[in-house]
């Protein structure tokens, strides 16, 4: 049956209004590049104990050739499982869906008979579409599951979108939310402009996927008019592959910033300027900024596997890995931002993570 937005438990939309972090799962491989069943159920009770507020499965850090070995639904039913089994506190699960359309329905499909609430659109498959038959697909996708909308950067294939895209996107009813992602100052205010002129800045929640500007998204205002009025909106929280790493340390740094924030009356406190350029010094050695993202889910893992999480840092493609000197610029990171690494939380669950 199609799950529409007004099925989802309340303390779910809650989560999602308050504003969470949602780590992008990555895949867990052994040594012969298949799943990894063990280490991935560890990488979930991982981002459960670490306090996130939500996981998002099957997106492009699990990457998306799980659905080429035929593994979309086994590492979505692991997820699953694997978080319900660990704690019964509420958390939003949220499906990657991708493709043409019919292949986007079935996973929407797929993700709905396993018990996700909503399902991230990734519109690079249908890229070349006009505005007009991007807007049919996702319409229909949505007739199956809660959508949380995707600006994929363009570096990773995601197509350049307006902001009258997005107002149209932000008027389609099963519209949940959406992942701004394009690592864009421009672009990341279409988003905002087409979700006021649709006026649905209250129901259509905005969570950050820019990895050079995680901090700011989430502490600046972001205005745009509407009739000639001033309309302020603001970034709940983040679903971000950068989160999948570290993130424990993620949790206090949202919940750091909110109270800065609170504290000071929503006014930017000086700190959390320092705060957002020091993340993304880290992201830039985790994503692979200096070899054009090369390694950016290669990089996730490498962290991963320096903690004990994951065996190896393999992917499904064997052409992914660390891109050259991504080695180097980890250690350096490790060496200036030490404090925000959680491998000290790691160490004293690992062995429990593992059993």
């Amino acid at each position: 049956m199609p799950l529409n937005r007004s099925d989802l438990p309340q303390d779910v939309l809650s989560l999602l209004a308050q504003g969470t972090v949602i780590p992008a799962h990555p895949l867990a491989l052994d040594a012969n590049r298949q799943f990894d069943r063990r280490r991935q159920r560890a990488l979930t009770r991982y981002y459960v104990d670490a306090g996130a507020g939500g996981l998002a499965v099957g997106v492009h850090t699990t990457q998306f050739a799980i659905r080429e070995r035929g593994l979309y639904a086994a590492v979505l039913e692991s997820a699953m499982q694997d978080r319900l089994q660990w704690s019964s506190r509420p958390m939003v699960m949220i499906a990657g869906l991708c493709g043409q359309t019919a292949q986007a329905v079935a996973e929407a499909r797929t993700a709905v008979g396993l018990g996700y609430h909503a399902g991230l659109l990734s519109l690079a498959a249908v890229a070349g579409a006009s505005e007009d038959e991007l807007i049919a697909h996702c319409t229909e996708v949505a007739a199956e599951i809660p959508l949380v909308g995707f600006y994929l950067q363009t570096v990773v294939g995601g197509p350049v979108l307006s902001s009258d895209f997005w107002r149209r996107f932000a008027l389609i009813p099963n519209v949940l939310a959406i992942k701004v992602a394009p690592f864009n100052r421009y672009r990341t205010l279409d988003v905002v402009r087409g979700v006021v002129d649709a006026g649905a800045e209250d129901r259509v929640f905005l969570y950050t996927g820019n990895d050079d500007h995680i901090v700011l998204d989430l502490a600046l205002p972001f205005t745009a008019m509407r009739e000639g009025r001033p309309i302020e909106v603001r970034f709940r929280g983040g679903l971000l592959g950068h989160w999948s790493v570290w993130t424990s340390t993620a949790v206090k740094q949202l919940a750091w910033v909110k109270a800065a924030l609170a504290k000071a009356g929503g006014a930017l406190p000086p700190e959390v300027l320092a705060l957002d350029s020091r993340v993304t010094d880290c992201n830039a050695a985790f994503f692979d900024v200096a070899n054009n993202f090369h390694g950016c889910i290669a990089g996730c893992h490498e962290v991963l596997r320096r903690q004990g999480l994951l065996d190896n840092i393999l992917c499904l493609d064997p052409q992914e890995g660390l891109g050259s000197g991504q080695a180097q610029e980890i250690d350096r990171v490790y060496r200036q931002h030490r404090e925000f690494a959680d491998d000290a939380f790691v160490r004293s669950n690992l062995e429990r993570w593992l059993s």
